[in-house]
């Protein structure tokens, strides 16, 4: 009876020790899941973070109205060295260009273009100051344009803090840093695509309205054209009076 006691009480501290095993095994795979998911997350937020650093900090994007006879500048502040891009495009308006002028602090200019549609230039700053980008639409007399610009100051900002560092990225940050520059170039081709639709909607219009004024005009023709025939046909067959004057002898 005392050996039987014996057996049981060890089976149950057997029992205990394995249970108290598992429960350690789990809670440890348990961390090691959490760091895990720790340090995923940590690199989500790094690359979200760099997201929003470069849409903050690497240049301006506006779509924007000019009217007839008017010019629009817009001034940007450059340290030299930095490499920097504009582009622009006319959205709407008459024949879809627009003069485009670039100059430096000094006022040099850098670029210059005349009634343009839509262009690109690459520069880099050869001195520290503010830069002025200015578009005009003074040789139009009543049609006002609408204009996009792109203007990229300086290189993309390292995803991680340690990218550039001499050992190799992990299988997580490489595959981060591919999903940010296929990102990048999705963001590029939304805005064609977006500029792409903005004009062909507005030429749409355009047409659908001078396809209206049309019709208009070839209805109010027909109705005159129409009036005039009845009137003409009722002439045809309508009885002349005939006057007499007698003569006294």
């Amino acid at each position: 009876m005392l050996m039987f006691k014996f057996t049981l009480t060890s089976v149950t501290t057997n029992i205990t020790t394995i249970h108290e095993s598992l429960l350690s095994f789990l809670l440890c795979n348990r961390w090691l899941s959490i760091c895990n998911m720790y340090g995923s997350f940590r690199v989500l937020l790094q690359v979200l973070w760099a997201q929003m650093l470069c849409g903050w900090a690497l240049g301006s994007e506006l779509t924007f109205e000019l009217p007839d006879n008017a010019k629009q500048c817009f001034y940007e502040d450059i340290i030299i060295g930095t490499k920097c891009t504009l582009e622009f495009q006319v959205v709407t308006g008459g024949h879809y260009d627009v003069d485009c002028r670039l100059e430096d602090p000094d006022g040099t200019t850098l670029y210059k273009e005349m009634k343009k549609q839509y262009d690109s230039f690459t520069f880099t700053a050869a001195k520290n100051g503010t830069y002025k980008f200015c578009f005009s639409n003074e040789f139009s007399t009543f049609t006002h344009k609408t204009v996009y610009f792109d203007f990229q100051v300086g290189d993309d900002p390292p995803l991680f803090p340690n990218e550039n560092r001499v050992t190799a990225l992990t299988q997580m940050e490489s595959a981060c840093v591919s999903i940010h520059e296929a990102l990048k170039s999705v963001i590029d081709y939304q805005t064609h695509f977006r500029l792409r639709e903005a004009q062909g909607r507005s030429r749409a219009e355009d047409l659908n309205t001078r396809v209206a004024f049309w019709s208009i005009g070839e209805a109010i023709i027909l109705l005159v054209v129409s009036i005039s025939q009845v009137v003409l046909l009722r002439s045809f067959f309508s009885d002349k009076k005939t006057t007499t004057t007698r003569v006294g002898s």
